[in-house]
């Protein structure tokens, strides 16, 4: 049995466990993120992040597959090397994604906000029909697909979970659920490929965002409302994406490998 540091964090409730690279295991990375984001044998959490301090992250979901990307990981990451003590209030970190640059803008106690590039999207589709549902399909890092709905009263989670799998999608997609609610706001419920329901998600807010500016639903600076707060999005160059991270534990995890 091995003992493997760990520091949690939550960006918007969407929460990740991060380890330095040095103090990882040696191998096995997918097996070791389901054994501590297990909610009942583990940790808990929707991934696992190994960082190392030029700074890169490399991050496994839940089930043990590696997204590209997390918007809301990137930020915990962001909060966690800035409490180590190895990066400043500007940083640009590399991602599966590409490099990706934050901004501190505040910080009270263990909660820190931040400024994010969260790069130009590429709409692969602007309208399609999926699973009977109108859709747009976006990459902004990782691929996302955005359902246009009037309302959540009814099983949006069983319909992301036939979306991610769906067989036009060989790689699995990321689900977002997007509601206009009102002349600035969306407001999005969120299936993320490898992790399930989600409480916030920030690649699939950009996505969501950026399909309902290009369907002129939104302007290009508003507001996504989710579950666990609102994230506010502007549209210029790029996609800049302001929200939080908040640390709220460390720990040692006692990892017995699989044989």
């Amino acid at each position: 049995m091995t003992a493997i540091p760990f520091t949690k964090a939550h960006g918007a409730k969407n929460d990740f466990l991060l380890t330095w690279r040095h103090e990882a295991p040696a191998d096995g990375w997918p097996e070791f993120a389901r054994a501590i984001c297990g909610r009942y044998t583990g940790v808990g959490a929707d991934g696992w992040m190994v960082i190392d301090d030029k700074p890169s992250i490399e991050l496994y979901n839940s089930d043990g597959s590696k997204p590209e990307l997390s918007g809301n990981g990137t930020r915990c990451a962001a909060a966690f090397l800035i409490a180590q003590g190895v990066s400043g209030n500007s940083m640009t970190i590399a991602t599966g994604a590409g490099p990706k640059h934050l901004t501190l803008l505040r910080k009270a106690g263990p909660e820190y906000w931040f400024q994010m590039d969260m790069g130009v999207p590429v709409f692969e589709q602007e309208r399609t029909d999926v699973e009977g549902h109108d859709a747009t399909l976006v990459n902004v890092g990782n691929p996302q697909c955005a359902v246009m709905v009037e309302h959540f009263d009814f099983d949006w989670r069983a319909l992301g979970a036939r979306i991610e799998r769906h067989e036009r999608f060989p790689n699995r997609t990321n689900v977002s659920f997007v509601r206009k609610a009102g002349p600035d706001a969306i407001e999005v419920r969120f299936w993320e490929r490898g992790a399930g329901e989600t409480n916030s998600s920030g690649t699939g807010s950009t996505g969501a965002f950026a399909a309902a500016v290009r369907r002129g639903l939104i302007a290009e600076r508003g507001q996504v409302l989710t579950p666990a707060g609102t994230l506010d999005l502007e549209w210029g160059e790029t996609i800049w994406l302001t929200g939080p991270a908040e640390i709220v534990a460390e720990g040692t995890f006692h990892y017995e490998k699989m044989r």
